[in-house]
Parts: structure tokens; C-alpha cells; sequence
């Protein structure tokens, strides 16, 4: 072979291994910057999109970056005291309305609402005194006073009902009482509509005698009040804010819950040893009969399948099965339980012992006891905050505590 032959065999060589080299670089180069892209999870910009250049597809989503460390069960969580809430304050309830603030009803003679916020600071006292004339019910001149209850949020968590346990003022009659005989000699009373953005009473709605208890329907339709010496439950239209069922239940009516189809609600009968099951489509009634002596506040499962009471005459709390009313579970907790709150998980209840001055908190699962604290005198209301997950309890001795739970 010539020489001359060799030298251009050899620059051919050359040239297809420039070649070789060059392609491997660039598709290394590309590889790189696409693993970049991937790695920093980039998207078109909306520049880029209206251009009309496609996104890029992706066959795996990015790994999740939160450092959230998710909370343990509340049952697994202890008891213990946040904080202390004292003033002129005589607290009947204390309700969470899932926004941060919390109101608390203070009974009869003081004849306000107190609005704290999730660290217990005051927000806003609330006077009861309306005029009745204003929101359509003439006949009561001047300024009426109530007495607030119980509360309850709208699942929108826009508005906030109060129950009256009785009213004060022109042409009302003799003053509420819990000993009452049935229907007759009392003034009927008022729920009330609290803005919860403004703090402001937008709205009145007559019910009966004594009301206590009040529920909202999650689909926001109806607000439910027992009334204790009306025998009775008012059904309120939210729509118009009036009164458009009233249902008959026997003697001392109280706790109310609603299932999450807004079907059906449980009402406890506390003159009684049951619980009503009235249909929210019907307005019929039916009966858990015999669970036990004096209920008087129940709370649902988060799906509804489980009912809890607290059962004030005999100082046990129960768990129903909703479909049968079977009662699974009995647990004693103290005297004379009451109020009662379950956690947003719904693995924990908290109930508060009247008369026993303590505060239980329960399995939910097994009914056990897990543990008891002991509070101020006479310990009648209780809330779970859920955006801090903390427990409040309301004591008529004039205290409030919360407790991180």
C-alpha cells in the first residue's frame, strides 16, 4: 500500500472517531439537563404556554417535600392544662366554631357571650339585648334581654345560633325554669343569629319553652332546638330563620345530633331512659329504647356509625350502634356526666363530670378510660378546637381551661 494511500485511511479514521466523541458529549449534555429539570420539577411557563409550546410530558410525580410532622391519634395525646380563661363569666357552654375563635354562653344573670380566640385571648363580649320589633316580632317594646345556653356553627362557619333559656322584658312571663310540668305557663324564647365575621345578632327565630340544646344540619338546611319545658323539638328553616316544624318528644328533651347525610337526628330524651331518632325528611319519630337512665347529651361518630351518651342519672357514658340501637359499650366516669366532646378524628371523648368536678377522657374504640383530671366546681360544658387541637371545658364556678389535647 502507498504511503499516500495510509495518510488518507488515516485521516478518515480520525475524522469518524471526532465524530463518535462529539455525539457522546451532546448526549451526555442532554441527559444531564434533563435529570436538572426533572430534579427541580419544572413546568411551562404561562408565557411559554400561550405560545402554544406543549408541556412536557411526565411518567412520575415528584417526591412529597413537606417536613409537616402529622399529629399521633388523639386518644395517644395526654390531657394538660394550656391555660386558664376567668372574668365576669359564669360559662352554661363553651362551642368551637372551627375558625379559631370560641364562644362561650354565660348563664342567666350575666347576659352576655364571650368570644375568644384560639389562644384564649377575649375578643368581643356580646350583650343579649335585642329589640324584637326589629326582627319582626312586635308586641315586646323596647329592649329584650335573654339568657344564652347552648351555641352551635353553621358548617359554613358563617353564622353562630344561641339558645335563650329564657327572655326578659315587656310582655314576657314568668322567668324559665327547669322544674316545669309540660307545655303551658312559660313565655316562649328565642334562638339567636350571630355573625361570626361581624360579632354582630343579625337574626331572631321564636321556639318554645326553655330551650336548651342547638344543631345545625351539615347540608345547612335546618337548626334544631329542644325545647326542655315545651316537650319538643323546633325545626328552623335557615333559609327564612322561622320555625316551620315543631315535634312533639316527651318529657326534658335535650342533646341533639345530626348524621352526616343530614337523614337523621338523635335527640336525647333526659326525662327519660331513650333516645329519639327523628327523620329529617318525614319528620316522623323513632325510639332507642332503654339505653339508660337520663340522657343527656350525645355526639357522633366522624361517619356516623356509632352514637355516644352521656347517661346524668346513673354516671355512665354509652356507645350505640346507629343502625341496630344496640349499646356496645358502658363505661363509669364519674357523677352525673354531661357535655360531652369527641376529637375531629374521632378516636377520643372528653366528658365532663357534673358533680364529680373532673373531666374523663375516653377511648372511643373500647369505651376504656384513659385518663381523669380534675377541674373547678361543677364542670358543665366542653369543645373540641379543632385548628389547635385543644380540649375547653366550661366551669360554673366561672372558669374556663383549656387543655392542649
Amino acid at each position: 500500500m502507498s504511503v499516500a494511500r495510509q495518510r488518507r485511511l488515516s485521516a478518515a479514521a480520525l475524522v469518524v472517531v471526532l465524530v463518535v466523541a462529539i455525539a457522546l458529549v451532546a448526549r451526555g449534555r442532554a441527559s444531564s439537563d434533563s435529570s436538572s429539570a426533572a430534579s427541580r420539577n419544572t413546568t411551562p411557563s404561562a408565557s411559554s404556554t400561550a405560545r402554544g409550546r406543549p408541556a412536557p410530558s411526565t411518567t412520575a410525580k415528584p417526591a412529597a417535600t413537606s417536613t409537616t410532622i402529622p399529629l399521633s391519634p388523639a386518644v395517644d395525646r395526654p390531657l394538660s392544662l394550656a391555660t386558664t380563661i376567668t372574668g365576669a363569666i359564669s360559662p352554661k357552654s363553651v362551642d368551637a366554631t372551627g375558625t379559631g375563635l370560641v364562644f362561650a354562653q354565660n348563664m342567666m344573670y350575666r347576659h352576655t357571650m364571650t368570644v375568644y380566640d384560639h389562644t384564649g385571648a377575649l375578643v368581643k363580649t356580646i350583650p343579649d339585648s335585642v329589640d324584637l320589633a326589629q326582627f319582626g316580632y312586635p308586641g315586646h317594646a323596647g329592649l329584650s334581654r335573654g339568657a344564652p345556653v347552648e351555641g352551635a356553627v353553621s358548617p359554613d362557619h358563617k353564622y353562630f345560633y344561641v339558645t335563650n333559656y329564657s327572655m326578659y322584658g315587656d310582655n314576657f312571663g314568668p322567668e324559665g325554669s327547669d322544674e316545669c310540668s309540660g307545655p303551658g305557663g312559660l313565655s316562649p324564647s328565642f334562638l339567636y343569629r350571630v355573625d361570626v365575621k361581624t360579632l354582630a345578632i343579625t337574626g331572631v327565630a321564636q321556639v318554645g319553652m326553655v330551650p336548651k340544646y342547638v344543631a345545625v344540619t351539615p347540608n345547612n338546611k335546618y337548626v334544631l332546638v329542644t325545647n326542655w319545658c315545651s316537650f319538643d323539638l323546633s325545626v328552623i328553616d335557615v333559609a327564612t330563620f322561622k320555625e316551620v316544624h315543631r315535634i312533639p318528644l316527651g318529657t326534658d328533651p335535650r342533646g341533639i345530633a345530626v348524621n352526616p347525610g343530614s337523614t337523621v337526628a338523635y335527640v336525647a330524651v333526659m326525662g327519660s331512659s331513650n333516645i329519639a331518632r327523628v327523620d329529617l325528611n318525614s319528620f316522623g319519630v323513632g325510639w332507642f329504647y332503654g339505653v339508660g337512665l337520663s340522657p343527656r347529651h350525645v355526639v357522633l361518630s366522624p361517619g356516623g356509625q356509632f352514637l355516644y351518651a352521656t347517661l346524668n342519672g346513673e354516671g355512665h357514658v354509652i356507645k350505640l350502634d346507629t343502625n341496630s340501637g344496640t349499646v356496645l359499650n358502658r363505661v363509669a366516669t364519674g357523677s352525673a356526666p354531661r357535655s360531652m366532646a369527641i376529637s375531629t378524628d374521632g378516636t377520643a371523648l372528653y366528658v365532663v363530670n357534673y358533680e364529680s368536678n373532673s373531666v374523663s377522657k375516653l377511648r372511643a374504640d373500647d369505651m376504656s378510660v384513659v385518663q381523669t383530671m380534675s377541674v373547678p366546681s361543677h364542670p358543665i360544658g366542653i369543645t373540641y378546637e379543632p385548628t389547635t387541637h385543644r380540649v375547653w371545658v366550661a366551669c360554673y364556678s366561672g372558669e374556663i381551661l383549656v387543655f392542649n389535647a
